[in-house]
């Protein structure tokens, strides 16, 4: 880290404990064990002293969160609700695969707008949340660490790009993000 920055680092959780293909936004499900240690242990020696430790509360990111303290002490942690991952509604608890297409179709036709899984959040208000912590982090002056979720994640990189909120499907940032990786993103004091 360069004298005068400072660098948000997004760890995602460790995988879970639960069938591939699962809808689990909002379900507060447990990680692996093991693989949370070990992303604990891949992350802590990096981190700085002074960096400023928030968690989504959701047990997948709190356990990994109080994995990094016990190697890490110095350090202390938040659980901060805005880091949570999206809720999808009645999607929650389901196969990917059983959810009818018609009902993806429905809400990726008002992406912005409409709240996944009937009664779920919606993408801008989800971006909301998470704009309000982003936003407070850029004001700030700290490092931070949040242990947190893939839409966490991709939401952070549209913030990063200077976009409040994904208008269409298209717009929600693709790709693989690892269990346990970390994506990073440094800003100068003030900026």
């Amino acid at each position: 880290m360069s004298a005068g920055r400072r660098t948000l680092w997004l760890q995602r959780h460790a995988p879970v404990v639960a069938e591939p293909g699962l809808c689990y936004g909002a379900t507060d499900l447990r990680a692996h064990a093991h693989a949370t240690l070990a992303a604990a242990q891949r992350i802590a020696p990096l981190l700085p002293v002074g960096v400023v430790l928030r968690s989504s509360p959701l047990r997948r990111c709190a356990e990994l969160a109080d994995a990094i303290v016990a190697l890490r002490p110095d350090l202390s942690v938040q659980h901060d609700a805005r880091l949570a991952e999206m809720n999808f509604g009645a999607w929650e608890g389901r196969p990917w695969s059983a959810i009818a297409r018609e009902e993806i179709d429905a809400w990726t036709a008002n992406f912005a707008d409409a709240p996944a899984g009937v009664h779920g959040e919606s993408v801008r208000g989800f971006m909301q949340r998470v704009a309000a912590a982003h936003d407070e982090w850029r004001a700030g002056e700290c490092s931070a660490l949040w242990v947190t979720h893939a839409g966490v994640l991709r939401a952070v990189t549209l913030l990063q790009r200077g976009v409040r909120c994904a208008e269409t499907a298209a717009d929600w940032p693709a790709g693989e993000l690892a269990f346990g990786g970390w994506l990073t993103f440094e800003h100068p004091p003030g900026n």
